[in-house]
């Protein structure tokens, strides 16, 4: 493999790892901040949504490398 196709693929893991922390964390807060005041919305729905949205780019992500790969 050339160095260029390593380095894309390191920073696309390092991209990865990231979004993995970003996600957790904000996905922590918004079921903090749903269970602090209830009446915003259910916790279990708001961290559900997120998950989901979370699924997609990760989805999106995988693609990316898989097509990177090629």
């Amino acid at each position: 493999m050339p160095t260029t196709t390593l380095i894309v693929f390191a920073l696309v893991l390092f991209v990865a790892l990231l979004l993995v922390l970003v996600s957790g964390l904000v996905l922590v807060g918004l079921a903090y901040v749903t269970h602090r005041h209830p009446r915003l919305e259910k916790p279990l729905g708001v961290a559900g949504s997120f998950a989901g949205v979370f699924v997609a780019a990760v989805a999106v992500l995988v693609a990316v490398v898989a097509l990177a790969a090629q």
